[in-house]
């Protein structure tokens, strides 16, 4: 427990209490509340001036006070983080720098100010380069300038912090883009007769992309190929996979790779590149025929497909194997071929469009409920069905805070003037 000056229970300065706080963040104190000071000082007389001035100086405070560097880190620990702490470079069991640099490790939260004596000038600047946000001289305090120092000081550390947040954003946000690039390509296509709607959204939780990619790609013999797929989890790790997966994808494609062959040789490149077993993938890799009415269809896990033509829509499920890394060197993959009515055009998603919560309960909209949404918008041109689908998916979620996984969705097809 804190000590007053004489070491009794500290008096307060002010009816307000120490506050409680995490040692990872600071406080915003509101207007009008009580300032949390720590006093990290081994002498008694420097302790009870230091009690002065901030009485006299007429600053609403509550003050602790600690004798030692591992006094103030039990207390921190258990008090929580004080808008600033004061901090003496000459305790019994740290000096100089030392002392800064673990208090700044024991609360990186908190503001510090360093108190020297009047031939240490020199290190107080040392210390404000080494992170504390300002120093005083002991012999040369006045109230006035005491109070100000400290609040200057907590709100310096405030935007610190706030930059920190704002950089860390940015470099967030230039990670996304980078990782958007290699997930979602620009299809590689020779044929103008052949249309590409795609749509990503990110989940709404998440800093970072998720594993979802697609990609389309067409070989020298005309046919159109193209691939939905989703690494498990979310963050980094599962985003550079997917990208890992989507160019080896895209270049297995175009040296011929085809049928089971292609998904053993994407399970050998996931398994060699993913963090840990837990990791696998799902996807669908489709081929369109050049003559235009054929589809080969391979699954490795994933959801069916919907199939549209005429107004009416169609919920697909063609032959599957397991998803990539579930079973590695013993899997396979059974290549299925689908008769393509003139006109039709096919929609390949990841589950994030179909597994979010509705209504009151933990009830999904599942597949049953996708295809009622896609029914409905049958008629929509391929751009408007996609944004229908999302938008209606997000809204039939919107009571549970909106779809939380990544979606990726394509349609494909073959233009009808070209038919």
């Amino acid at each position: 427990m804190a000590e007053g000056l004489d070491g009794a229970p500290v008096p307060r300065l002010t009816a307000s209490p120490v506050h409680g706080g995490t040692l990872e963040a600071s406080r915003v104190v509101p207007q009008g509340a009580a300032a949390a000071l720590l006093l990290v000082e081994d002498d008694p007389g420097d302790a009870l001036l230091v009690e002065e001035l901030l009485v006299d100086s007429g600053m609403r405070a509550t003050l602790s006070w600690a004798r030692s560097l591992a006094e103030a880190k039990t207390m921190l620990a258990g008090q929580g983080v004080p808008e600033c702490i004061l901090l003496d470079l000459h305790l019994p069991d740290a000096q100089g720098l030392d002392a800064v640099t673990q208090l700044l490790a024991a609360a990186p939260g908190a503001a510090v100010v360093v108190l020297t004596g009047l031939a240490e000038e020199a290190s107080g600047l040392a210390a404000v380069a080494a992170g504390a946000q300002d120093y005083l001289v002991k012999g040369h305090l006045e109230p006035q300038l005491f109070g100000r120092a400290i609040r200057y000081a907590a709100q310096r550390k405030q935007v610190e912090q706030a930059a920190a947040a704002l950089q860390a954003g940015r470099l967030r946000a230039q990670e996304n883009a980078r990782l958007e690039r290699g997930l979602l390509p620009v299809p590689l296509l020779r044929t103008a007769d052949f249309e590409v709607v795609p749509r990503y959204r990110p989940g709404r939780a998440q800093a970072l992309l998720g594993g979802d990619f697609y990609d389309v790609v067409e070989t020298v013999d005309g046919t159109v190929h193209a691939v939905v797929g989703d690494v498990s989890g979310h963050g980094p790790a599962e985003a550079a996979l997917g990208v890992c997966l989507r160019v080896a994808w895209r270049s297995f494609v175009l040296a011929g790779a085809s049928g089971s062959t292609l998904m053993e040789l994407l399970e050998q490149i996931l398994v060699a590149e993913r963090d840990g077993e837990q990791l696998f993938a799902t996807l669908t890799s489709l081929s369109f025929h050049p003559d235009r009415r054929r589809l080969r269809v391979l699954r490795a896990g994933h959801p069916g497909l919907l199939q549209r033509c005429d107004g009416a829509v169609q919920w697909v499920e063609p032959a599957a194997g397991p998803a990539l890394g579930l079973m590695p060197g013993h899997a396979h993959w059974p290549q299925d071929e689908l008769l393509l009515p003139p006109g039709a055009g096919v929609a390949l998603f990841t589950d994030g469009l179909f597994e979010g919560h509705v209504g009151r309960g933990r009830e999904r909209l599942g597949e049953d409920g996708l295809l009622a949404l896609a029914r409905k918008a049958a008629a929509l041109p391929p751009d408007g069905f996609v944004d229908n689908l999302i938008s209606e998916a997000e809204s039939a979620a919107s009571s549970h805070g909106g779809l939380a996984d990544d979606v990726a969705i394509v349609h494909l097809g073959w233009k009808k003037s070209s038919l």
